[in-house]
């Protein structure tokens, strides 16, 4: 690797932002196998509701949700000063390393355990079967896996092209307004295509109770979204300020005009 390129700001930008969106991605889809009770979180009542014919729907999420907000707030950071192309090569690259990831853990799970201390090493904190519980937790199933893929590369896409249809009619001006509300659609999107296709699709959940769930699930997302627009601004000033007014400037016009 030739010594110039641990000294160019565009390079290390790209290669930061990148290294950061995977590693939340990754960790979304290794701890989204857990699901949890918002209002048990918040210490209030469970919610009763009927939508879209479906009754009694409360806020139930996957843990998931802890990391994907950081993944879209790093997608329009990511536009802003590389172009929808350098969104299009870092969501490639995730999901691809993402795929791979399970292909990995499915051939780890089918490793023949040691059948002797490890097998039974968490028997007293309720886990009598260590194979079995490794094979829970990494082995998702083929339809969470297959949905979770599509709608983060599809979302993610959404995202890129949004982004930059705002910025081009708001010019430098408004960031809240093309970082939230790209990250909103594409966050909809993501919603409704992991639930669509690992459920209704694969798992024939009737269309009306995957897209209630799913609806569900994005007002958790739409109000982390708003919430952590200042995240937005920070994230800009910090960069402004380590590549400098003439190159951030530069690599923002070049990220507007390229394709």
């Amino acid at each position: 690797m030739p010594t110039s390129i641990l000294h160019d700001k565009r390079a290390l930008l790209f290669f930061a932002l990148g290294s950061f969106l995977l590693a939340n991605a990754i960790l979304a889809e290794l701890i989204g196998v857990k699901l949890f009770q918002l209002e048990d979180l918040l210490g209030v009542a469970k919610a009763d509701f009927r939508l879209l014919g479906t009754p009694n729907l409360s806020f139930v999420l996957s843990a998931g949700v802890l990391t994907w907000p950081l993944v879209f707030l790093v997608t329009d950071v990511v536009n802003d000063y590389f172009g929808v192309r350098g969104v299009r090569t870092i969501t490639l690259t995730t999901t691809l390393l993402i795929a791979g990831m399970f292909g990995v853990s499915w051939a780890a799970i089918a490793l023949p355990p040691e059948r002797g201390w490890w097998l039974e090493m968490a028997a007293a904190d309720g886990v009598p079967d260590m194979q079995a519980a490794f094979a829970a937790v990494f082995g998702q199933g083929m339809y969470i896996i297959t949905g979770s893929l599509t709608a983060f590369l599809l979302s993610q896409l959404v995202d890129a092209v949004l982004f930059r249809w705002f910025k081009r009619r708001t010019g430098e001006r408004r960031i809240w307004l093309r970082a939230t509300g790209s990250t909103l659609v594409s966050q909809l999107v993501d919603s409704l295509v992991v639930t669509w296709v690992a459920f209704a699709l694969f798992r024939g959940m009737p269309m009306a109770q995957a897209t209630a769930l799913a609806l569900t699930a994005y007002v958790y997302k739409f109000t982390v979204a708003v919430v952590s627009t200042p995240l937005v601004y920070l994230a800009h000033a910090v960069i402004e300020r380590w590549l400098g007014a003439e190159l951030a400037a530069a690599m923002r016009a070049e990220a507007l005009a390229g394709r």
